[in-house]
């Protein structure tokens, strides 16, 4: 493999980390989920009763100990959310991990203990659950992905199809999970799609040319990446020497016409209808990446549960 080749490759994805996310933006999402339980944030009409009615009727100097318990056999994601959304009610409430984020955890085993006063321990329990159960849904989903890929060298890369507002998140669950962060968003990469080079007329050669060598001249640290859904596009692409060419949608026996046709000319990634069922073969057509929407938009909530364990006080 060459040194530019290489370089190329290291750069077309990365997998973020906690310290790497912005914290404010974090923080802005468990205040809505919190206001939205306990005030009707997002309501018109606004409640004339606010706060943990359920809770409130219990003894407010009572102190417990809860499990956060795995109900199935799941990859942890979002403990340090966990911190935060304790940090943010009551500083009184403290956690303890049985596990990390990213380690897989089997049903009925704990992922955390919490311990504070019994009405703060209840009040909290759904918004930490729901954060819990939903980003280690993306990490167990990515788990399986990345599973199906382990006898190839091809890499598994997510996509910018994320909840508006929980991108970094969605995309530290991909990284938890053993999966690739493809483009954060629009500002770190060329994408040249149809759309696009329709832009720069109907000659796709010309118009691939054009757009590559305008992109040098604006963004010349960039990545520049051409997505093509047939065969007979490729040349425009390898012509206009793109660092990455997507095949969208081709069929198996085209992918790997098309992955011999361009050799080590370009860095390739298949994208579009990849499944659990089918990605083990899309991998054995030796592409460097394959990326999918599916680990977010085709994730499942993993069942997470806070038990009881017993009272302090």
């Amino acid at each position: 493999m060459t040194t530019a080749r290489k370089k190329i490759l290291e750069a077309c994805c990365q997998r973020i980390s906690w310290e790497e996310l912005d914290i404010g933006p974090i923080r802005k999402l468990v205040d809505l989920a919190i206001q939205e339980d306990l005030e009707g944030s997002g309501l018109l009409s606004k409640p004339k009763l606010t706060g943990d009615r359920s809770s409130s009727l219990l003894d407010s100097s009572k102190s417990i100990q809860a499990t956060i318990l795995a109900r199935d056999s799941l990859c942890v994601c979002g403990l340090p959310i966990a911190d935060e959304i304790l940090r943010f009610f009551d500083d009184r409430l403290r956690i303890e991990r049985s596990a990390e984020d990213g380690q897989m955890v089997a049903s009925g085993n704990p992922i955390a203990t919490i311990s504070g006063p019994c009405q703060a321990v209840l009040t909290i329990e759904r918004t930490l659950l729901n954060f819990l159960q939903r980003l280690s849904g993306i990490a167990t989903t990515t788990r399986h992905f990345a599973d199906a890929l382990t006898a190839t060298d091809t890499r598994l890369l997510d996509t910018r199809k994320t909840t508006p507002g929980y991108r970094y998140l969605e995309k530290y669950s991909v990284s938890c999970g053993g999966g690739w962060n493809h483009r954060m968003g629009l500002f770190d990469r060329v994408m040249l799609k149809d759309n696009h080079l329709a832009a720069f007329g109907n000659d796709l050669h010309s118009a691939t040319r054009q757009a590559a060598i305008q992109s040098r001249k604006e963004n010349p640290g960039l990545l520049i990446e051409m997505e093509v859904d047939r065969i007979d596009q490729i040349d425009a692409a390898l012509e206009a020497e793109v660092d990455i060419i997507m095949l969208d949608n081709f069929t198996l026996p085209n992918l790997r016409t098309a992955k011999e046709f361009i050799g080590n000319r370009a860095v390739t990634e298949i994208s579009g209808n990849i499944t659990l069922d089918t990605i083990a073969d899309y991998g054995a057509v030796g592409c460097d990446f394959i990326s999918t929407g599916a680990l977010v938009h085709k994730s499942v909530w993993v069942d997470i549960g806070l038990d009881w364990d017993r009272a302090l006080n």
